[in-house]
């Protein structure tokens, strides 16, 4: 099993998302500079590219219609390498994106909008000076747009800062950023940020927001510390700062530091109180902090229920967030989320009949994507007619795909894991392959067919592929740490393992997946109990039951079998179906119920 951020996997491209904050940014930030003319073009037709380009999107041909535009964009003006931009990212095809938007961004050297999808392609390339080069020129572009400030009352003007609309945009373009690319990538883009953008305190809040993202505790606190140097009333940044403490496991200056957004904010502030309670497991204290909120008029009822049956979720106690999200919907106050939640619990619950009920009712909703891929494991996991189930289940991904073709790459992912997980290996690295033709070197489809070499037993060939991604690109975190974990799994080159672990935790210092990873070589070196308590630190800043796996069985074997068997059934009460839990569980309590 690998290690990547956010436990398991790095952030996936989620088109649908991405597209709409595309839209939007591109929308508020139109240029309206003129674009300088192009240069001579080559020898080839951008009309007739284009016509063809557009012929094969309707034919559902992305890989064509990115590379026709791509190549049509070579040719075109700023407005046709624009377009073949927009096509060529939508498509998840980057080398065609990659061209269409270095041309663009040649052509139209103000326009913050080429800018900002230059930056995109960078990071997802892991071209990251590029991607500096390109913020640093779009919050430029803000600063130098920005209105000049009301004059001051005895008539003079002040200097024109610009700053809140240059941190508006500077939100607006890490929003897009996060969408398809890793927050520590991110982070390390946004030190281009110029001055005075780079000190305004909301910047600094949003720095902060991105170290945490990027498990960086030590960096997120000092960003939050400059911010409230500035004004010690920011409620952004006391969040931040509350956090950080979380991720570092000081409890007590996390709790101080939330009592103090009480003070200045007594609903947010009460609400990021019981969520920091929760964060550190302390869930009676979190529900007393939610119930004592009630005697506040301006918080609807609903709105704490709704937090009271998430955290009876999050906890592990089902039948309380099943009274409580049933009640919401019977109130008429619930949503197409809370219905999923249901059905999740249904699940959960071992009734899988009831919650694919629950599901299919969800297939065209709001949550139409996680509701189908949940269905698709059930119908996986069905007995009896195993083949009839799969072909369902496989059907209700692809039928969502061809309706939403922005989906696509996403879906293709679910198949591929659903199908390795359930013992169908080859299928699944064949629909990778074919995956790969369509969108070539995108790194979500390579570095999930490693994952499924490993998977299926290839170990050498899933070093392999590892070692060709980490070749490329050296200083990614996520495959130090995934290449790393993966050797320590095998018992393979530990000290080496350890090493390319430590690499990753210099840039992801509080990373509970590269933690976990640290403390399973220190278990596969002989020293159980060291790898227990990095294993326990792990734990507690994301409560993954793989994670609990580790831990336990460092435990059982460093003679605390009691502590152990604790450390699993509360994990085993939050993710009852996790597979590696269960495996655990099957070698040292074999008896277990």
């Amino acid at each position: 099993m690998f290690k990547m951020n956010s436990i398991h996997r790095s952030p996936s491209i989620v088109l649908t998302g991405a597209a709409l904050v595309l839209a939007a940014l591109l929308a508020a930030c139109a240029s309206t500079k003129p674009h300088p003319a192009a240069p001579a073009a080559p020898a080839v037709d951008p009309n007739a590219l284009t016509l063809s380009a557009e012929v094969a999107l309707k034919k559902g041909d992305c890989r064509a219609a990115a590379e026709q535009y791509a190549q049509a964009a070579t040719a075109g003006d700023a407005r046709l390498a624009r377009r073949a931009t927009e096509v060529a990212v939508s498509c998840e095809h980057l080398p065609a994106a990659w061209t269409a938007v270095t041309r663009w961004h040649a052509l139209a050297p103000d326009d913050r909008d080429a800018d900002a999808l230059y930056a995109l392609v960078a990071l997802k390339l892991y071209r990251t000076a590029d991607a500096r080069n390109a913020i640093r020129d779009y919050c430029k572009s803000v600063l130098a747009e920005s209105p000049p400030e009301p004059p001051s009352a005895d008539g003079t003007h002040r200097a024109r800062p610009g700053h809140d609309q240059g941190v508006r945009a500077l939100a607006d373009l890490v929003s897009l950023l996060l969408e398809e690319t890793d927050a520590s990538a991110v982070l390390a883009a946004v030190s281009a940020v110029p001055e005075p953008t780079a000190s305004a305190p909301q910047s600094l809040a949003l720095f902060g927001e991105l170290s945490l993202a990027a498990y960086d505790g030590k960096r997120a606190e000092e960003y939050a510390q400059r911010a409230l140097a500035q004004d010690p009333g920011d409620f952004a940044a006391l969040r931040v700062l509350a956090r950080a403490y979380v991720l570092r496991g000081d409890a007590e200056h996390a709790i101080a530091t939330a009592r103090a957004a009480v003070a200045l904010d007594a609903v947010r502030g009460g609400f990021e109180l019981a969520e920091i309670y929760a964060s550190l497991d302390r869930i009676e204290e979190a529900h007393q902090q939610l119930e004592s909120l009630r005697g506040n008029n301006s918080i609807p009822a609903p709105e704490i229920d709704l937090r009271l049956a998430l955290l009876a979720f999050q906890s592990g106690d089902l039948k309380e967030a099943q009274q409580r999200f049933t009640a919401l919907v019977s109130s008429g106050q619930g949503t197409e989320t809370t219905e999923l939640y249901l059905a999740d619990i249904a699940a959960r619950d071992g009734d899988p009949e009831r919650a694919l009920a629950e599901y299919r009712r969800l297939y065209d909703s709001s949550v139409a994507m996680p509701a189908r891929s949940r269905a698709a494991e059930l119908l996986f996991e069905r007995t009896g007619h195993t083949d009839s189930s799969r072909i369902e289940a496989l059907t209700l991904l692809d039928d969502y795909a061809t309706e939403h073709p922005e989906e696509e790459l996403r879906l293709t992912l679910t198949k591929a894991h659903l199908l390795a997980d359930h013992g169908q290996a080859d299928a699944s690295l064949t629909l990778l392959s074919t995956a790969l033709e369509r969108h070539p070197q995108n790194p979500s489809i390579e570095y999930d067919r490693a994952v499924i070499l490993d998977q299926a037993g290839h170990v050498k060939e899933s070093v392999s592929a590892l070692e060709q991604l980490l070749a490329q690109r050296p200083d990614d975190p996520a495959l130090q740490n995934a290449l790393g974990y993966t050797l320590a799994d095998h018992s393979l080159e530990l000290s080496r393992a350890e090493g390319l672990i430590r690499r990753s935790l210099t840039v992801m210092p509080d990373n509970p997946a590269a933690l976990d990873s640290l403390g399973w070589v220190h278990f596969r070196r002989g020293d159980a109990r060291d790898a227990a308590g990095t294993l326990e630190r792990a734990y507690s800043i994301d409560h993954d039951a793989e994670i609990a796996a580790h831990w336990g069985e460092a435990l059982w074997v460093s003679g605390e079998q009691a502590e152990a068997r604790r450390v699993w059934a509360a994990a085993l009460a939050r993710e009852p179906d996790s597979k590696p839990l269960k495996a655990t569980l099957e070698r040292f309590i074999p008896d277990a119920k």
